[in-house]
């Protein structure tokens, strides 16, 4: 028996005794070093079931509730199924928690449907953990697992980065300083903007901003005009943005504050839809994309980032807890301390 954070319901996440479940041959079991709260952990905990199967079977990965949650996570490897070729025990891997239909060996894209590890099926705010092989990622070995665990959201910002065709020299603004949205910083940093405006309602996150990257900050409620604010930074507006507030304001500065021809991508997950006129965008010649997740390639990509310290993950850590504290000082404090942005789970003792 092993101790594992397993959500039942909305408020109801647990710290108790489960059994690892048996693993299969195409499976590598991990044993945690340290694991991530996310945003998604969250949403599932203040107002769940969003992501986690509850009426029946996850279709991919044929998890249900209740589940042991965390899909950020990084360790060692502690057995391999019969059919493992790639890992071996003793392995320091960072793990990719999205599960795909995978049809061929070049199907990276998660748009014909994706799960995750943590939310669909059995995660890693546990001790051992049962992961698809092709969701392993084998570390340097003198990495950090500690910073391992931050991949994982860094591949989402990377991923978010490369959907807006930044390219060196650019100019970006980023609507959000959460935990994405400074990675997003941190990213866009590593590929090459030369200004980075991050705009957010609270002042020690901007702070964080700047820490991961930023450029500049503005916070709204001290300006006039945000829009006019960030044109001012970067006259003529960005050449690329990212909208990670989630609310209609933000969605509609951020197109506002785009160059003619630029892109707006959309990185956070809306609660609740929004109105939005298309005649906003036609009269501005902006694009708008979306991004979800990352792909296999992109996931890759970060591990050789952050692994080589050109993607700086360091500052966005703010806290590391017992899984026994997972409620109390993570799930309530990130609900409540403006100041925390990425609590960790140490496991490794």
């Amino acid at each position: 028996m092993m101790k594992a954070a397993v959500w039942h319901g909305v408020k109801d996440v647990r710290v108790e005794d489960v059994e690892l479940k048996p693993t299969k041959d195409n499976e590598v079991v991990v044993k945690v070093a340290y694991a991530g709260i996310c945003g998604s952990d969250l949403h599932e905990y203040l107002e769940g079931p969003v992501f986690i199967p509850v009426e029946k079977m996850d279709a991919l990965t044929g998890g249900q509730a209740p589940i042991t949650m965390g899909h950020e996570f990084s360790g060692v490897v502690e057995r391999v199924g019969k059919d493992v070729t790639k890992v071996k025990v003793g392995d320091h891997v960072a793990v990719n928690p999205t599960v795909t239909h995978m049809d061929s060996a070049d199907d990276v894209d998660v748009y014909d449907g994706y799960s995750f590890l943590g939310l669909s099926t059995d995660g890693g705010f546990t001790e051992l953990v049962n992961v698809p092989e092709v969701n392993i990622y084998p570390l340097p070995e003198d990495f950090s697992l500690r910073l391992a665990a931050t991949i994982e959201p860094a591949a989402v910002a990377v991923q978010a980065v490369k959907e807006g065709g930044l390219k060196f020299g650019q100019k970006v603004v980023i609507f959000g300083s959460g935990p994405i949205g400074v990675l997003v910083a941190a990213a866009a940093k590593a590929a090459g903007a030369t200004k980075i405006v991050v705009v957010d309602l609270s002042d020690v996150r901007l702070e964080k901003a700047l820490a991961m990257g930023a450029t500049d900050v503005i916070n709204p409620a001290k300006v006039e005009d945000t829009v006019a604010a960030i044109k001012e930074i970067i006259p003529g507006g960005a050449d690329v943005s990212f909208e990670v507030a989630g609310v209609q304001a933000t969605f509609e500065q951020a197109i506002d504050s785009t160059k003619p021809r630029g892109t707006s991508v959309i990185v956070s997950i809306f609660a609740k839809p929004i109105s939005f006129n298309p005649m906003q965008l036609m009269n501005s010649g902006v694009k708008l994309t979306t991004t979800i997740a990352y792909s296999r390639e992109s996931f890759q990509q970060t591990v050789d980032l952050v692994s080589q310290g050109l993607l700086d993950v360091a500052p966005v850590i703010t806290d590391e807890i017992v899984l026994d504290d997972i409620v109390t000082k993570g799930f309530e404090s990130l609900t409540t301390d403006k100041s925390q942005a990425k609590i960790l789970v140490d496991l490794s003792k």
